[in-house]
């Protein structure tokens, strides 16, 4: 156990609160800024209009970012992945081709935008007063979104490579660049809001310039021609690990395109006009969105501390971290929430002067679209804290319940029947939704005082002492659940007097990492279909990735150092580049595995079936997402039995004499 685990587990709450969150609340806030400063600086020069102009700009940029997280965040993630299992070019790999993928994918994006600019933005709620502003605003920051979906890669795999400074630097860096550049071309060259796009343009090719030069800087990622070959395989596995960040903020440009179109006829029919509403909300929005940056990062910055106190079975410090989170979280809450009611006219007025309609609206949506922000102190880090524990499930939901369930239907529905005051109030009904979604599961888990109880292992116990092979082998047994796969592994070990590794790898794996079995035990090998919905957000790992890191290392150190059985945990795939290891998958009829889970673990038949499919499902995303091929396929094998067949017995004897034969 290192320093930083020790830490997690012994120091104040409080102090480690700070050290983790503070860092990340501020690469939030400069992410956010970065827009709003453009719209502060078009407001007092440009006017309203330049500002509803890049509001429907945005989307686009959205879509791009959405590019860029997923090769970014995915190559980060196959670079820890990589490094943890000691492949260090295969690892350089991942990362250059995720970058090679976000350029090509820039180029296009790019190009096609250029071609279509009017289409593309009339999709997103553009109006015809609108249009000159946003083609010349538009115009230029599509050429510089090559740069942006660049530099932003390159962000999230600096950051993952160990030098999160660095990468916070280039931001930060970009940002005052941005603000500083804003004033030279609006108010100085007076160049409207094309000065305005060239300014923002020119800072995210200065961030990407940074970022590039610092590639041959970094500690765990070598340049080769090697590496810069494209490989299906690595570029398919880089998408996958980053799709979860694609998927988040395209939601946000499906919510964006629905609620612009919206605004715009809702509002046409209102003596506001079109524009006024579709720019006062995309301003109110983005404000919001400081609010929402303080509170991810306040959670986000909290996620290891509640992941490993929650592994180590801490439950009280893992309780007090939740207490502190949401304490803090809610008082930002209330302090946003303050502000938008009693002076949403001064908030409204930092981005510019506007008439008497524009003002009232924006006071309007203020108080009615951020009705129920204090919600957010609770729902946004619940999310958080259920990605931290291992159910990724429940973070799934709390991560798509308000955007894609609850926000889009309501627009639909409310403004349908009360205009644009019911699209204004879809954003407190959504916010309230979730705020109980997230209160129910909260409250679930908090009142679970322990796992359930595991059913007991009833195989005898392992005492094989006479090792019968000629040879050093390990064998690995992959098997459908209820196969007797595992009965068999265990008497294969006991007939070669060889170690049998199940239950005991788990053992072994949290003597290695301070981690509980239960906790081991419910996150390894299961990753469901939601995951991929899941914001593996912040930049780390998934509770199951870290673990598949370290099993792979010790199940390596086992196979190195003795003839053994493993059961399951992709072992086949880990140890593929060992000569001696044999590779077995048990397999049953649906009729036998139930029957094996009726007598066994007292299920019921339907429950059994249930369960099978379930935890085989579970066992198949995990074989696929960690080795990018299809768990149980013929060729992963060197030897596939039917357990029906044979009998648990005589499979048994097949392998022990394949396995002396070798």
């Amino acid at each position: 156990m290192n320093q930083e685990e020790n830490i997690l587990g012994t120091e104040k709450i409080g102090k480690l609160i700070r050290k983790f969150s503070i860092p990340c609340i501020i690469s939030l806030l400069v992410n956010s800024l970065y827009n709003i400063v453009d719209q502060i600086f078009i407001g007092w020069k440009v006017g309203t209009l330049g500002n509803g102009a890049t509001n429907v700009v945005f989307p686009l940029v959205m879509i791009c970012l959405a590019f860029a997280l997923m090769f970014g965040d995915g190559s980060s993630a196959f670079l820890n992945l990589k490094l943890g299992q000691k492949k260090q070019e295969e690892a350089s790999k991942g990362v250059i081709n995720g970058i090679i993928l976000s350029t090509i994918i820039a180029i296009i994006i790019c190009v096609v935008s250029i071609i279509f600019l009017p289409q593309i933005l009339n999709l997103f709620g553009c109006t015809d007063i609108l249009r000159p502003y946003a083609l010349d605003y538009g115009l230029i920051i599509v050429i510089g979104l090559p740069f942006m979906m660049i530099g932003t890669t390159l962000n999230s795999i600096i950051r993952a490579d160990g030098n999160p400074k660095f990468a916070m630097g280039t931001m930060i860096a970009g940002a005052i660049l941005n603000v500083i550049l804003d004033y030279v071309f609006l108010f100085v060259l007076q160049m409207g809001v094309k000065g305005a796009a060239i300014a923002t343009s020119i800072s995210q090719i200065a961030t990407a310039v940074l970022n590039i030069v610092h590639l041959r800087k970094m500690n765990n990622v070598k340049l080769s021609k090697k590496s810069l070959k494209i490989e299906r395989a690595i570029c398919k596995s880089v998408s996958m690990l980053g799709i979860s960040s694609f998927i988040t903020q395209m939601s946000i440009v499906i919510v964006i395109a629905f609620e612009n179109n919206l605004l715009v006829k809702y509002g046409a029919q209102s003596k506001y006009g079109a524009e006024i509403p579709i720019t006062v909300l995309g301003i109110v929005m983005k404000i919001n969105q400081i609010l929402n940056s303080i509170i991810i990062g306040i959670a986000a910055g909290a996620q290891p501390i509640v992941g490993y106190n929650y592994g180590a079975g801490k439950y009280d410090r893992v309780k007090k971290a939740l207490k502190t989170v949401l304490g803090i979280s809610l008082i930002v809450s209330i302090v946003a929430f303050a502000l938008f009611q009693l002076i949403p006219d001064k908030l409204i007025s930092l981005f510019g002067n506007g008439d008497e309609q524009y003002i009232e609206f924006a006071c309007l949506s203020f108080r009615i679209y951020l009705m129920l922000c204090i919600f957010n102190g609770i729902q946004i880090p619940s999310g958080i804290f259920f990605q931290a524990i291992g159910k990724s499930i429940k973070s799934a939901v709390l991560s798509i319940s308000r955007q894609i369930a609850f926000l889009i239907p309501s627009m639909v529905i409310l403004g349908y029947f009360y205009g644009l005051t019911g699209v204004l109030s879809a954003g407190p009904v959504a916010d309230g939704l979730a705020f109980i979604i997230a209160v129910i599961l909260l409250i679930k888990e908090v009142r679970l005082s322990e796992k359930k109880a595991l059913v007991s292992n009833t195989l005898p116990d392992d005492t094989s002492t006479d090792n019968k092979l000629a040879k050093h082998t390990v064998i690995t047994i992959s098997r459908e659940y209820g196969s007797g796969g595992r009965y068999i592994g265990r008497l294969v070990a006991d007939k070669l007097g060889i170690k049998f590794y199940d239950r005991d790898l788990v053992e072994k794996l949290s003597e290695k990492t301070g981690l509980s079995t239960e906790y081991i035990e419910n996150n390894e090998q299961k990753r469901g279909a939601l995951d991929a919905l899941n914001n593996g957000c912040y930049y780390n790992l998934t509770n199951a990735d870290e673990l598949f890191v370290q099993e792979s290392e010790l199940i390596k150190d086992l196979a190195q150092n003795e003839s053994c059985v493993i059961i399951g945990r992709c072992s086949d795939f880990i140890l593929k580049d060992n000569k001696d290891v044999i590779n077995i998958f048990v397999y049953s009829t649906m009729e036998n595995k139930i029957n094996r889970a009726v007598e066994q673990y007292g299920f019921s038949k339907k429950d059994a079936e249930k369960e099978i499919k379930n935890i085989d499902k579970l066992r198949s995303n995990h074989y696929k997402h960690y080795t990018g091929k299809v768990w149980g396929d013929n060729d992963n094998y060197d030897l596939c039995i039917n357990s029906d067949a044979f009998g648990v017995e005589k499979a048994a004897d097949m392998i022990c004499e394949i396995a002396m034969k070798k």
